[in-house]
């Protein structure tokens, strides 16, 4: 087998709404950037301003950029930034399973070539990958890695026993909160229990969508960086005036309203203590935030109403503007609910210490007092016997990470370099022999 001592594997994992890739071994991943892609189609592809080409050619985080059938990508925090016309956001990744791997490939390419300046060649490398995934969906993968990028070795990880990895347990009730969805996954001695995998489409992304509908509805403008220019009138006073620019999409101005209103987001909102109304909650003190168009805006009720969705969705159907959430919201359950209908679907000698042992990872769960109004609920719904315990690490990086931290972990393991799925297996017996290294 390989030689795991003289090089370090990669570890990817690529979510709904960031990517983090970086060394196996290390605490935190070293390119972290959005899963989304920058397509402009055809012409405008051709006449691109040569001024940006000019001032982005020798920034660190540098565009990967491919004329794919006149399609010109770009990918990474920096490339996003830039406004350019005809530019459409594009997501690889519906409901946590790839439907673009052509773009997968890039922000792969960019997570390699541009952040972590490395050969794929000389790297094994460690996916992690959403609970639900299909057979077709990991031989496409380990097909990428192995055809295009010429891996040495490979393996695929399911996010949850990762996240269990990451805190030192081999059976945790792994509650992740990520951008495009909840999902709630039993681990069991580091295997998933897959018939109890439960998820709701009530992620960071639905809520930030409910928070700019909610701001939008009382008359708040959101103007993205790109649509004003500040003129100082006086020292320390400005005049902000509009910038006319026909040609951007709808869905970039959503992406860059998107990055605002999620830093209100993370930045005020918390979760409620007892589940939300209006009446108790009419009068609570304001917090401000000042927008970067220099206007301040003071969020009451907003704050805890939007992070109750999570409890409770049907409080979405209050807010105007989210209509085209009505259909899906009756079926969507409240996190203490689903958590309960995953333990119950697990066997019963387990249930116990499921109970014990439940994870917070994800983005979202990072939200303030998340931690404590699940274990709350969860107290108040449970069986007597069972003693409740949600876990949480307090350092919000690694809720965040806890994936990608798992997967460091683990890839860094003596014990593990015996597990990985090398290059000649491939060779030998072919994609689908992925199901049989990592089950």
């Amino acid at each position: 087998m390989y030689g795991g001592d003289e090089v370090s594997a990669i570890v990817v994992d690529l979510g709904s709404h960031t990517c983090k890739a970086g060394y196996a071994g290390e605490d935190a991943p070293k390119a972290v950037f959005p899963s989304v892609v920058g397509a402009v189609d055809g012409v405008e592809a051709m006449d691109v301003d040569v001024d940006s080409a000019k001032t982005n050619s020798n920034s660190e985080d540098s565009k990967s950029e491919k004329e794919k059938g006149k399609r010109k990508l770009c990918v990474g925090s920096q490339a996003l930034n830039y406004r350019r016309d005809h530019m459409e956001i594009l997501s690889p990744i519906k409901d946590g399973i790839v439907s673009d791997w052509d773009l997968v490939d890039n922000i792969w390419e960019h997570a390699f070539r541009s952040c972590l300046m490395i050969d794929p060649k000389e790297h094994p490398m460690l996916l992690a990958e959403p609970p639900l995934n299909t057979q077709q969906q990991r031989e496409k993968a380990a097909e990428l890695m192995f055809e295009k990028y010429k891996v040495p070795a490979l393996f695929m990880a399911k996010n949850p026993v990762l996240t269990s990895f990451a805190t030192g347990r081999a059976t945790s009730l792994v509650v992740d909160c990520g951008g495009g969805s909840t999902t709630i996954s039993p681990v069991h001695e580091g295997y998933v229990l897959q018939k109890a995998v439960v998820s709701n489409p009530v992620g960071g992304e639905f809520l930030t969508d409910c928070l700019l509908k909610s701001l939008e509805s009382k008359g708040i403008k959101i103007r993205p960086r790109y649509s004003f220019k500040r003129k100082e009138v006086r020292p320390g006073e400005f005049q902000v005036e509009d910038v006319g620019l026909p040609d951007t999409t709808e869905s970039y101005k959503l992406f860059c309203q998107r990055m605002i209103v999620g830093d209100i987001k993370d930045s005020i909102c918390r979760v409620p203590d007892t589940p939300y109304d209006d009446k108790s909650y009419s009068n609570i003190p304001t917090t401000s935030y000042e927008l970067p168009d220099g206007q301040t805006l003071e969020i009451g009720a907003d704050k805890f109403k939007i992070p109750d969705a999570m409890f409770n969705p049907s409080i979405v159907q209050t807010i105007p503007g989210t209509e085209k959430y009505a259909e899906m919201i009756p079926s969507v359950r409240g996190l203490p609910h689903m958590v309960m209908e995953s333990i119950n679907k697990c066997d019963v000698d387990i249930r116990r210490e499921l109970y014990s042992s439940i994870l917070l990872a994800g983005g979202t769960s990072s939200m303030q007092q998340l931690k404590e109004r699940l274990e709350k609920d969860l107290i108040e719904e449970s069986p007597h016997s069972a003693r409740v315990k949600v876990l949480a690490s307090g350092n919000t990086t690694e809720r965040r990470f806890s994936v990608w931290i798992g997967g460091s972990i683990l890839a860094s393991l003596g014990s593990f370099q015996q597990m990985w799925f090398s290059k000649s297996e491939y060779e030998e017996h072919g994609a689908s022999y992925i199901q049989r290294k990592c089950p």
